[in-house]
């Protein structure tokens, strides 16, 4: 037996309403294609330390193998050309 989902925040219901509206559909269809797109977008988001790491290969595989740090005359460098 499947349990009910009861919603009783004015605001929830008011936001379903409208795009049960502009969709010419029911609420409860609405609510399913929220929760769907919402749970595919976590499923398929990627963690930020991944894209950071991803980020940081790609800058150190641009730097090359004689790569030497920024300094802070390089960088004041870059924000007065």
């Amino acid at each position: 037996m499947a349990t009910i989902l009861n919603v009783r925040n004015p605001r929830a219901h008011a936001l379903a309403s409208e795009l049960a509206r502009r969709r010419k559909t029911g609420i409860t269809e609405v609510v399913i294609q929220a929760l769907e797109h919402e749970l595919e977008r976590e499923r398929s988001s990627i963690p930020l330390a991944q894209r950071l790491t991803t980020l940081a290969d790609r800058a150190r595989a641009k730097a090359g193998p004689n790569a030497r740090p920024v300094t802070e005359a390089d960088r004041d460098e870059m924000w007065t050309r």
